[in-house]
């Protein structure tokens, strides 16, 4: 499954440096030991020893570059982590359960245009819903995930499928079949009713017999199965910067579009399987792995439980995953015959990166062409005060420069605010250790543009500084902590998660899976997050507050506090 997120800058950590448990694999070049050297000193500054923590693999072929583990398997036992360890994927399942659909479109037994009915009879509008469109996330079907208090209790009750699909199928539908496209769980629950159906075997153990078993995949199976959660590591959140037990939920209930638990091994073991054609034929597999329809759509690229994307110019299949105390991300890049896996046993990232931006600094390094190390070199005051204006871009992007306690920021009209990080002369690197910036100058050393590199990729777009005064910078006020305390706790709606916390004096946000923002006050019910362009209302009275508002981009959702 996935959460939904507003906040989206990302923060690299530099946290002590200890040793990781890893497994020994002697390189195969000198290339190949350097990259190792480098993913080790990533995740020893990313990672703590005494927190949750990840699990890493990293191969060309069928050769281990990398595969190790830093951080707790169990935070209150001090159990560390292990890269043979099992970890709950999320969704990450779903391409194992498109592969398991393609398998019995090869076996005659399920056509993708087949509609939903012949599989799933008497499902609402199913006569007009392809296996196909639940396969792409076209469907319109209403994720049950984003049903309005599902998330918050319901969701820990075991089901059925046919209970599962009971949940949802009343619901107004998000769009006709095949209009848009829209992630859905929803889509996912109904395709392991189709393998269900077609197989005459729950959607899991066909998985087994079909794939897991064949390939020797010995950690990978369902995460409701006592057998397979012994081995799992224990899934954590983030509460206030501390790590916490992760929310509970049924294993029943993330079905097909997120139920499986496997470990590094078992998902190279996948990769080279089906990126290889030992699991379907070349004309099955191309049709899994190229986008279509709505699906196709500029910003989307999504096949079958696999989407198409770009690392350092090179083709990159990949999907993350995220699940209550777990989120993982497994990629492959074709060209260079490169795997990349990473395994967390937590669900949010206080002061490091997502596990997708993870995974792309480990491609990019495996490939040779590591991104920018987020390490700052001196610059005075004078040349990051020299730096502040506003820039205009084509298409009527603007961007602001201006320095924020001693350090140089930039903003996007209507986006986050991001620290830049002075990597070399009048260049910069941004939080997210991707994108990055040059300062441009006329002969005479005046500062009259920046050039803006998107994911540090290509020759990047460049930005004319005009005359323009910098906005005007927003101001808060100062209220006592009683007032503050009176506002912290969690607060939820369907797929998100919401905490408010104080630390030192400050009263702070962070949605589940994203970093924390302080909050700057405008009245004790009213807070904006300057960063990226929000504002919270918290709802009046003297207990605490019950709900909390967010405003951003033109969206309204009301938070409930979680008791």
């Amino acid at each position: 499954m996935t959460r939904s997120s507003l906040f989206l800058a990302l923060v690299l950590s530099l946290a002590p440096a200890a040793a990781c448990i890893a497994t020994e694999i002697p390189p195969v070049s000198e290339q190949a030991a350097s990259a190792a050297r480098e993913i080790d000193a990533l995740l020893l500054r990313s990672f703590s020893e005494d927190a949750p923590g990840v699990a890493v693999l990293v191969a060309r072929g069928d050769t281990v570059i990398y595969r190790s583990a830093r951080g707790r398997a169990d935070v209150e036992a001090g159990v560390p982590l292990k890269p043979e360890d099992r970890f709950r994927i999320g969704s990450v399942t779903k391409q194992f359960a498109a592969a398991g659909v393609l398998a019995l479109v090869e076996a005659g037994k399920v056509k993708l245009d087949d509609p939903l009915s012949k599989y799933v009879p008497g499902y609402p509008n199913g006569d007009k819903i392809t296996v196909l469109q639940l396969l792409n996330h076209t469907s319109g079907v209403k994720s049950y995930t984003g049903i309005p208090g599902h998330m918050a209790g319901p969701i820990r009750n075991d089901l059925t499928t046919a209970q599962l699909i009971d949940v949802f199928k009343d619901h107004p539908v998000d769009f006709a079949p095949g209009a848009q496209w829209a992630y859905n769980n929803s889509g996912y629950v109904l395709a392991g009713a189709v393998i269900e159906a077609a197989s005459g075997q729950p959607w899991h153990e066909y998985l087994r017999t079909t794939f897991f078993e064949p390939l020797g995949m010995r950690d990978t199976g369902d995460g409701h199965d006592p057998a397979i959660v012994a081995k799992q590591v224990k899934g954590y959140t983030f509460d206030g910067g501390k790590p916490a037990p992760a929310m509970q939920l049924s294993m029943t209930q993330p079905h097909a579009a997120g139920a499986l638990v496997s470990n590094v091994d078992d998902l190279l073991r996948w990769n080279r399987a089906l990126h290889e054609g030992r699991v379907l034929k070349s004309q099955t597999y191309r049709r899994m792995i190229t986008p279509e329809g709505k699906a196709a759509d500029p910003g989307v690229g999504y096949g079958f439980g696999l989407t198409a994307d770009t690392v350092r110019g090179q083709p990159q299949l990949q999907h993350g995953g995220g699940i209550f105390g777990f989120s993982s991300f497994l990629a492959y890049l074709p060209g260079p015959d490169i795997t990349v896996v990473v395994l967390e046993n937590d669900d949010t990232y206080p002061g490091r990166e997502r596990p997708d931006a993870l995974a792309r600094r480990l491609a990019a390094i495996a490939l040779g062409s590591p991104y920018p190390a987020p390490i700052a070199v001196p610059v005075d005051a004078a040349t990051l005060q020299a730096a502040e204006g506003v820039y205009r871009f084509p298409s009527e992007v603007v961007r602001t420069l201006r320095v924020v306690d001693g350090r140089l920021t930039a903003q996007r009209t209507g986006s986050n605010r991001s620290s830049l990080i002075p990597i070399a002369k009048d260049a910069f690197l941004y939080e997210d250790g991707f994108n990055r910036m040059t300062l441009q100058r006329d002969p005479t050393g005046r500062i009259t543009g920046m050039r803006f590199f998107a994911n540090g990729e290509g020759e990047g777009v460049l930005g004319a500084r005009s005359d323009e005064p910098l906005p005007a910078e927003p101001r808060g006020i100062v209220l006592p902590r009683p007032v503050l305390e009176r506002l912290t706790g969690s607060y939820s709606v369907p797929g998100m998660l919401m905490k408010l916390f104080i630390e030192g004096e400050a009263l702070k946000v962070q949605l589940v899976g994203q970093p924390a923002f302080t909050l700057q006050a405008s009245s004790p019910l009213q807070f904006s997050v300057p960063e990226v362009a929000a504002e919270l209302t918290f709802a009046e009275g003297s207990e605490p507050a019950a709900s909390v508002t967010l405003r951003q981009g033109g969206q309204v959702i009301v938070f409930k506090r979680v008791p």
